[in-house]
């Protein structure tokens, strides 16, 4: 199934019930005094996470969601039921906002969060009883219910995830989540093997574990829309460490992996300048393709050529040599900056 990320809905609010005119004629009464009921609140439209859910796919086929109104008053100043509200399940991560201004509406962000009203339903119209009054003993006034609220909304998904995979297609991305969690993306010898972020949990010992996020390879332009990659970019930037995995024997392309490399970076600080500066770490992939004596020279050579200050490993993803040393840093990283921020 395509990933799909992104989509447009519409949603709408119950209006008010109105109240009515209505009088008491009870035997023995014939000239009873106002008795007519509020109407009810109109149904709101609210909106909760899933971790069942990892796509907004479902919103191809259901693009309307409208609450019911509320019911008018009875007499007997019997107030009318309240509209029913219409409750949006969308994965964990969607961000909602409104489709013309762009002004945030919600960020789905806490599995454990109470349901976020996005479209709040109309107010209750008031019935004669409450325009009693010492002058005007059988008002026949009575009110309307208010309109609810009504929007077109943009829902748009990004991963929430610790790790971020960053780098050009055939990387190793795939492969080094396979090898790392239990997530099984498709792995095979050609660019875009992935179709959607695949989210793995890192087990590094009892209780101590992070999820990582495998994000489709990029191509020169995809901060403009060129390929896949502008589609997932956004996945990243929830992310709290990068992984910038670099092929350094690519076979199926004309370009070093220094050159490789840099194209990504410049990709990433066109799409956004904070992205670019969060924590990047630089993993060597494939490094098993090498003799020993090789091996360290190419690595060299490649950190040289990219002026590269910050973390460097070299793994093989593909026989696990060097993963395990890298999980356990990552570990002690994130448990270090979740200190930091207590």
């Amino acid at each position: 199934m395509k990933f799909i990320d992104e989509a447009n809905i519409y949603v709408k609010a119950g209006n008010g019930g109105s109240g009515i005119v209505s009088f008491r004629r009870e035997k023995y009464i014939p000239m009873g005094g106002p008795d007519g009921g509020d109407g009810g609140d109109g149904g709101s439209v609210y909106v909760v996470a899933s971790g069942d859910l990892n796509t907004l796919s479902d919103f191809r086929h259901t693009r309307r969601f409208v609450a019911k109104k509320g019911a008018r008053g009875q007499g007997k100043n019997c107030t009318g039921a309240k509209g029913e509200d219409v409750i949006i399940t969308v994965p964990l991560g969607t961000v909602i906002t409104t489709l013309e201004e762009g002004e945030l509406i919600a960020d789905v962000a806490d599995i454990n969060a109470e349901p976020v009203l996005i479209a709040r339903g109309g107010f209750h119209g008031l019935g004669n009883t409450r325009y009693k009054s010492s002058t005007n003993r059988a008002p026949r006034q009575f009110s309307e219910g208010s309109e609810g609220e009504q929007f077109n909304l943009k829902l748009e998904l990004k991963v929430i995830a610790d790790v971020g995979l960053l780098g050009m297609p055939n990387a190793g991305k795939s492969t080094f989540i396979r090898s790392v969690s239990a997530a099984r993306p498709k792995v095979a010898d050609y660019p875009f093997t992935t179709l959607h972020p695949n989210l793995g949990v890192v087990s590094v010992s009892a209780h101590r574990s992070f999820v990582i996020a495998d994000i489709p390879g990029l191509i020169e332009g995809a901060a403009d829309g060129v390929g896949l990659g502008v589609q997932f970019l956004k996945h990243l930037q929830r992310t709290r460490l990068l992984l910038h995995i670099v092929d350094v024997l690519p076979l199926e392309t004309d370009m070093s992996p220094v050159e490789a490399a840099q194209k990504i970076l410049v990709e990433l600080r066109r799409y956004d300048e904070d992205l670019y500066h969060k924590s990047r770490w630089l993993v060597l992939n494939k490094v098993d393709l090498f003799s020993e004596d090789e091996r360290q020279a190419v690595c060299d050579e490649i950190v040289s050529g990219l002026d590269w200050n910050g973390p460097v490993y070299q793994i093989s993803a593909l026989n696990k040599q060097g993963v395990d040393a890298l999980c356990n840093d990552i570990m002690l990283t994130l448990d270090s900056n979740e200190q930091a921020a207590l």
